[in-house]
């Protein structure tokens, strides 16, 4: 590869993945602009993408495996002797306990998935179908309500903010967050259209809800009573979409009979929300000609935040604001992000398995309890649970009770130096790389980037990390074996579609690795050294049965292919640009298609949810005397990302990612901005942080922001850890019910004061991690 010149890449800070263009210096990336053939973000660049280099280079990359020692110290050793003495370790826990004590916790962290489809291969030919990840500690809330709605948990929605003229975000920031393409832009537009309206629900006056018409300052924690009185509202003013409920959904008296029960007056005074402000927002949602809600963490991790996910889908269906322009819709996907396992459960614990996800928050007790299948060993690839899972101090309990931890990262991060073993894996930009969340419609896209700069000397990318493995352990066939598929896929497609075919008849026990198969013989056809997205071409060929027609109206002239070719013609199509391409172009009603009940309805009766909505107790929203305070526990703010950025001068502001707090709050507690004060919560944990007055917030709502508690290697070579560990605060059981999603935004705290000498240490921390 050239090692000079502007390369087209993606954004791998949130989960849009923009498309971007980067300067290469010296085999190094020194800037980053916006790439305007993307044909999704079309140039767009946000400020967080623009600092992409202090992801890239940075003095605590790992370079070489390492081998923890009994005294908690590593030593460095070379590929051949991590590999061999893993496979040896991984063989005897499965002989000994079956592969269903090893599970995943990963695969693929942001913007980071091309190594996903390895890792999840190799557990499963290890035996286990056991994983761990972001989402399931999210999201999966939202699944299980889009399986009982839509017939299937890969059923998404998605919103089209393009042509909606009432956007209604609900627990979600886009102008810091994004969340959706351009959304600064579209925030922009809405607010200069007389004609469009931005309805806010959040606790915070944040930087989207300054923009709004109407801001909804809700109690913290009492997202559920406020959604419920606007839906009661809704019902009792009899503005529901009666024609769209009747042909398009079921269940509706059930829902109906519930909303109509709701105290009204009393949810509001739950809330902290008028009446009057309610029967606006009423208003403005019966006036809209088309609303799209927009959601997020705020209520995915808030309080009943499953209970949230089911109101603000009836939200939209019961004012018909779906499948049209300018509302909500589903999405088709080239590749589920997640999966569809409806009644399943994990029997170490008896949680529900939810999208073939595993919380998080369980993590604890599925290693640490005496069940016999208990958890023995765990896979960590690109993801840091020391730092992101509920309760600090659980999570490492666990960690160091496992039989073998290896963690598979580009740096010593928190969860790594707990790993028995450590595998330097190629960054994001050395490797080719995809990102799995296409939630766009009607038109819906995807990326494949290759490699920009030269993978740093030492590290290797997940597909040849997990070669080598499967290879050690008997799971993969050598090159020899392999060399006919590959031989065929440089010949023609159909001949390696009919070589595989009869390879797997042959070989069954390859199917688990089929990834690794495809990556060895198809990959070796495929442009600008992109191998890794070999396993795509299976995904594009089922994308093209699945949705034919949109699939052609996609590829354009390209289209005008036979069906039986329709699919190596998408195959083509993503791996054979660097700025992304089209994979569907759907028409609206073509959102009925993808709704996977058999009657293609929307299911609205939710038994279990409609029996939670009739037990809430607006008492419940009270903060306990003890802990007055309710911490909104991982913010997004300008500066701040995720685990993957840990290079602190990647900041230029918030360098200790202080305490938000509101001026009267922190006068009462006697400190001035900038001090240095204790947080401590139930769960037993004490964080030291800055404070920082901001008014923006209610009184008694504090916010901390993810993305920090890092240690990093000061200039001295010292390592230092870089703002809040904010889990430490958190706990494992304040969680919701069903899917076990952690209550990060509403944690209750208190506040301490430090001693002057205490402080001083904090302060001279900061000073030397910053380097002042």
């Amino acid at each position: 590869m050239s090692n000079a010149g502007w390369k087209k890449t993606a954004c791998n800070i949130c989960y849009v993945n923009c498309g971007v263009e980067v300067l290469v210096e010296e085999d190094r990336i020194v800037k980053v602009r916006g790439d305007r053939d993307n044909p999704k973000s079309r140039g767009y660049l946000c400020n967080k993408a623009a600092r992409i280099p202090f992801y890239a280079h940075h003095r605590d990359r790992l370079t070489t495996p390492l081998r923890r020692r009994p005294d908690g110290g590593f030593d460095a050793i070379d590929w051949d002797t991590a590999i061999a003495e893993i496979a040896a370790w991984l063989r005897d826990v499965v002989d000994r306990h079956g592969g269903k004590s090893i599970a995943l916790y990963g695969g693929g962290g942001q913007g980071n998935h091309a190594g996903g489809a390895y890792a999840t291969g190799f557990l499963r030919a290890l035996g286990s179908r056991h994983v761990f990840n972001a989402l399931s500690q999210e999201k999966t809330g939202d699944f299980w309500v889009n399986g009982h709605l839509f017939g299937s948990q890969t059923c998404h929605t998605a919103e089209d903010v393009h042509h909606c003229d009432l956007l209604f975000v609900i627990g979600a920031n886009p102008w810091i967050a994004h969340g959706f393409p351009n959304a600064r832009d579209h925030l922009n537009q809405i607010r200069k259209d007389p004609a469009r309206k931005l309805i806010v629900i959040d606790p915070r006056r944040t930087e989207t809800a300054e923009m709004a018409d109407l801001h909804l300052a809700v109690r913290p924690g009492a997202d559920a009573f406020l959604l419920g009185a606007i839906l009661a509202t809704l019902v009792r003013r009899d503005a529901l979409d009666h024609d769209f409920l009747t042909e398009r959904t079921m269940g509706l008296s059930e829902v109906t009979e519930a909303l109509l029960r709701i105290p009204v007056a009393q949810w509001a005074a739950a809330a902290d929300i008028s009446l009057e402000q309610i029967e606006r927002c009423a208003d403005m949602i019966s006036e809209a000609r088309a609303m799209t809600v927009r959601v997020e963490l705020g209520i995915q991790q808030g309080v009943n935040s499953t209970l949230n996910s089911y109101l603000e889908k009836l939200l939209i269906m019961l004012t018909g604001s779906f499948g049209r322009p300018g509302t909500n819709q589903l999405h088709s996907w080239l590749m589920p992000l997640w999966g569809n396992s409806p009644n399943q459960q994990f029997s170490a614990t008896g949680t529900e398995v939810i999208g073939g996800l595993l919380p998080p928050n369980i993590l604890p007790q599925a290693v640490l309890n005496d069940h016999p299948d208990r958890l023995r060993a765990v896979w960590i690839d690109s993801s840091n649970p020391a730092n992101t899972a509920a309760n600090t101090a659980e999570v490492e309990k666990a960690l160091a009770a496992l039989d073998l931890c290896v963690v598979v990262d580009v740096a010593m991060t928190e969860t790594a130096r707990l790993a028995h073993y450590v595998l330097p894996a190629s960054s994001q930009y050395e490797k080719t790389e995809f990102t799995l969340f296409n939630f766009e419609f009607p038109k819906n896209f995807f990326h494949v980037r290759a490699g920009v700069v030269p993978s740093l000397q030492g590290t290797l990318p997940e597909p040849e990390i997990y070669t080598r493995l499967a290879r050690a352990l008997g799971l993969l066939p050598g090159d020899n074996a392999l060399a006919p598929l590959r031989e065929a896929a440089f010949h023609s497609r159909p001949a390696f579609a009919q070589a595989l075919r009869a390879f797997m008849g042959a070989n069954p026990q390859n199917s688990a690795v089929g990834a690794l198969v495809l990556y060895h013989t198809l990959g070796a056809t495929l442009p600008d050294g992109t191998a890794a997205a070999a396993p795509l071409w299976q995904a594009a060929q089922a994308c093209a049965r699945r949705s034919p027609d949109a699939v052609r109206r996609a590829l354009g002239p390209d289209g005008s292919v036979a069906d039986a070719d329709l699919g190596d013609a998408l195959f083509d199509a993503i791996v054979g640009t660097r700025s992304g391409a089209a994979i569907t172009e759907h028409s609206y009603e073509d959102v009925w298609s993808l709704v996977s009940h058999p009657d293609r309805k929307v299911h609205l009766a939710i038994t279990p949810l409609l029996e939670w909505l009739g037990r809430l107790d607006p008492a419940a929203t009270r903060t306990p005397n003890d802990y007055p305070f309710v911490l909104a526990a991982g913010q997004r703010r300008m500066f701040n990302a995720n685990q993957i950025f840990r290079d602190p001068a990647w900041r230029r502001e918030d360098p200790d990612g202080a305490l938000l707090i509101s001026t009267r709050d922190l006068k009462e507690l006697g400190a001035s901005d900038g001090d240095w004060i204790a947080v401590r919560s139930p769960a037993g944990g004490r964080v030291v942080v800055r404070c920082k007055t901001d008014d923006s917030l209610r009184q008694g709502q504090l916010a901390l922001p993810h993305g920090y508690g890092q240690s990093y290697p000061t200039r001295d070579g010292e390592r230092l850890s870089n703002g809040p560990r904010v889990n430490a605060l958190t706990d494992s059981g304040n969680c919701d019910p069903i899917a076990a999603t952690p209550y990060h935004k509403h944690v209750t705290v208190r506040l301490e004061r430090l001693p002057e000498s205490e402080a001083a240490v904090f302060e001279e921390r900061s000073r030397r991690i910053h380097g002042a």
